[in-house]
């Protein structure tokens, strides 16, 4: 004969009522994959940080170093390239002035661009090649937000519409693939419901995250190996110990634009 509930004893009772079912395989591993994904994300945080600040440091000390000394240099190949050219129109059958004078005027209108000054270039046409239309068809055809009811999923697809449209304009094929396999494999492409599904989510997010953590390391490790980032680090060096390098440069172009006006404008300085 059965018990009834109110004939077993308390005791028995609570225990009956402390026994859990155990975890599915697939709960065990989701909270595990969790873990894992909450850690990654943390230090995906903490380099993105790290990677933000060089970036920006590195765009302040550019800024500067192109204000008072890539511009003074733009100025200073622009009197080089105006002596090269009237040497060149004295010697018209002097094959080395003609190039020396084209070389010239070539690196004037490199480090003009380069100081910010728009160079007398003209814009190259837009040419989509065939791989460049496929990509976009593919894109389109498989992350276009009218394609999608969810709305979380509408802004992801949005987001990423804008950005093929963007690399389209420029012609960069490979953000183009980028988009349609970040897509492809991104938590928002699975289905389902239930810790099976979620599962294959967390995992997703955590090989987006160690994705990311990797470009972000090529990133960082470009830009401590740039000309730029060995510039700044030599003249922080010197400004410990009081010297003031991107004045001597100043001082120093100076000196080379006044010599170099000086020759233009007085050619009997020029002879040797």
């Amino acid at each position: 004969m059965a018990l009834k509930s109110a004939d077993v004893p308390p005791a028995q009772q609570a225990g009956r009522e402390s026994v859990q079912t155990p975890a599915k395989p697939e709960e065990q591993e989701l909270a595990r994959k969790r873990d894992e994904q909450e850690a990654l994300e943390a230090d995906l945080a903490d380099r993105e940080l790290r990677s933000a600040n060089l970036r920006a440091e590195l765009g302040a000390f550019e800024r500067r170093y192109l204000h008072f000394v890539g511009s003074r240099y733009a100025e200073l190949d622009e009197w080089k390239a105006q002596l090269a050219e009237r040497l060149a129109r004295e010697q018209p059958a002097n094959e080395r002035a003609q190039h020396a004078a084209r070389e010239a005027r070539a690196r004037a209108d490199e480090t003009k661009s380069a100081a910010g000054e728009k160079a007398a270039q003209e814009p190259r046409a837009f040419v989509s090649s065939p791989e460049m239309k496929r990509l976009y068809r593919e894109v389109a055809k498989r992350v276009h937000p009218d394609l999608t009811s969810d709305r979380n999923d509408r802004a992801k697809r949005q987001q990423l519409m804008a950005e093929a449209n963007q690399a389209y304009e420029r012609g960069d094929e490979t953000r183009l693939a980028k988009i349609l396999t970040a897509y492809e494999h991104s938590p928002e492409a699975v289905e389902g419901e239930g810790a099976g599904a979620e599962l294959v989510r967390v995992i997703r997010r955590v090989s987006q995250a160690r994705g990311r953590l990797a470009e972000i390391e090529a990133e960082m490790q470009g830009l401590l190996r740039s000309d730029l980032y060995q510039l700044k680090s030599r003249v922080d060096e010197a400004e410990k110990s009081g010297r003031d390098v991107l004045k001597g440069m100043i001082e120093k172009v100076d000196e080379q634009i006044a010599l170099a006006k000086q020759r233009l404008q007085n050619p009997q300085s020029n002879a040797r």
